[in-house]
C-alpha cells in the first residue's frame, strides 16, 4: 500500500502595506501590498501550510514564527523552498497542489502560468504539479470589500520509496 497524504493550507493579509503586491512570487505592480511578516504572498503561505500539514511538521507559524527576524521580509518563494526541504526530509515529495486564490483583485488569467512555475521551481519540482487559481466572493466578506486576499491550497505528497 503506497503511503498518501493530503494538506490544507488557508492564509489571509490584509491590504495595506507599502511593498509591491506579491502572489506566488509575481509581483503585481499598482496594487496594495499585503501586511505580513514575510512578504504576505498569501498563495505560497497557503502552499506551505498544506505541504507541513500533509506531512505532519506542523505549520508556517511555528516553521517561522514572526518573532523570528531571519524571516522579516523575506521571500515567500524562499520559504517554500526550506518548508518542502523540511518535508523532503520527512520522506515525502509532492504528487500535486492546487492553490486558490480568494479576492476580487487583481485578475490574474495572465499570469496563473508564471505563478505555477514560481511555485514549482521553488520546490525544484515539475510545472505540472503545481495548479494556481482565482475566485471572487462576489462582494462578500472582508475579500469581497477589497481589505486583503485569502488563499486555501491543497497539496497530495507521496512517500519516497
Amino acid at each position: 500500500m503506497t503511503d498518501i497524504r493530503a494538506g490544507l493550507g488557508i492564509d489571509a493579509h490584509a491590504f495595506g502595506d507599502e511593498t509591491p503586491l506579491v502572489l506566488a512570487g509575481v509581483e503585481f505592480p499598482g496594487h496594495p501590498g499585503l501586511i505580513g511578516h514575510s512578504d504576505g504572498d498569501v498563495i505560497t503561505h497557503a502552499l506551505i501550510d498544506a505541504l507541513l500539514g500533509a506531512a505532519r511538521r506542523g505549520s508556517i507559524g511555528e516553521l517561522f514564527p514572526s518573532s523570528d527576524a531571519e524571516w522579516q521580509g523575506a521571500s515567500s518563494l524562499r520559504l517554500l523552498e526550506h518548508a518542502y526541504e523540511v518535508v523532503r526530509a520527512a520522506g515525502f515529495e509532492l504528487v500535486n497542489a492546487d492553490c486558490l486564490l480568494v479576492g476580487e483583485e487583481p485578475r490574474i488569467a495572465a499570469h496563473q502560468a508564471a505563478m505555477s512555475a514560481r511555485l514549482a521551481e521553488a520546490m525544484a519540482v515539475e510545472p505540472g504539479c503545481v495548479s494556481v487559481r482565482a475566485t471572487t466572493t462576489d462582494g462578500l466578506g472582508f475579500t469581497g470589500r477589497r481589505e486583503g486576499l485569502a488563499a486555501q491550497a491543497v497539496a497530495l505528497l507521496t512517500r519516497r520509496s
